[in-house]
């Protein structure tokens, strides 16, 4: 399993709060840019794959809603996590 209860406390404590802290915007950004980073190279090898692919189309829209709410609330949060996790824009 490529995602461990251990990797989610080690993103949470790192972009988070704390590693127990896994509601806050930025923790949950983080583990969505994981799992993305994650299905993209599953897709590479499996161009077929429908399922994966529906997943991470998902994927990309809960974090781009995140990012949105992020930015409407706290700008300079929004800009610390894009900068953190090279993400464009």
């Amino acid at each position: 399993m490529y995602l461990t209860k251990e990797k989610k406390e080690e993103i949470f404590a790192q972009y988070g709060k704390s590693a127990k802290d896994t509601g806050s915007a930025e923790g949950q950004i983080a583990l969505f840019t994981y799992r993305i980073q994650h299905l993209t190279e599953l897709m590479k090898k499996n161009k077929k794959d429908q399922v994966s692919e529906r997943a991470l189309v998902g994927l990309v829209g809960k974090r781009r809603r995140m990012l949105d709410y992020l930015k409407k609330e706290d700008i300079e949060r929004y800009r610390a996590i894009i900068k953190q996790l090279n993400l464009r824009k």
